[in-house]
């Protein structure tokens, strides 16, 4: 090594309440967090998506229900309550479907895999799935 090579900084002993406050974490890091909370956002809610699926499909007395629910309440729980939730799946399944398409990407295209494109990917992720979730809660909502 030369003289002119400086020498990296060792961490030995890294403090959680110190040290990592000070972090800034990158657009990749947020989706990549939020791409597993996604996941087992869609993977917790389960019983309700099936229970939407169900209730929307059996009949049309049910289907009536499933309206009601979403609009009056269902047993102790407020309409508006239910379409958080609905709105949370929406954002959940967008920005991990989002998010798998970037990984693919990234897998298929080895061109893809540059930390400008990460960058650049992450943010657009991030942007499209907010956004689309957005559209989609004022349909939800009623303000269209």
């Amino acid at each position: 090594m030369t003289e002119l090579a400086r020498k990296r900084p060792e961490f030995r002993n890294i403090n959680a309440l110190t040290d990592l406050p000070g972090y800034r974490m990158t657009a990749a890091a947020y989706v990549s967090i939020l791409h597993r909370i996604s996941g087992v956002l869609m993977f917790l809610l389960m019983p309700f998506i099936i229970w939407m699926f169900d209730t929307s499909v059996s009949s049309e007395i049910s289907f009536a229900k499933f309206r009601a629910a979403f609009n009056v309440g269902l047993w102790f729980v407020p309409g508006w309550c239910l379409k958080l939730v609905a709105l949370a799946l929406i954002w959940a399944f967008l920005h991990h479907f989002i998010a798998g398409l970037r990984h693919l990407l990234m897998d298929v295209s080895h061109a893809a895999v540059t930390k400008s494109f990460g960058a650049k990917s992450a943010t657009f992720t991030l942007v499209a799935s907010v956004l689309l979730t957005l559209v989609l809660g004022a349909k939800l909502f009623g303000l269209y």
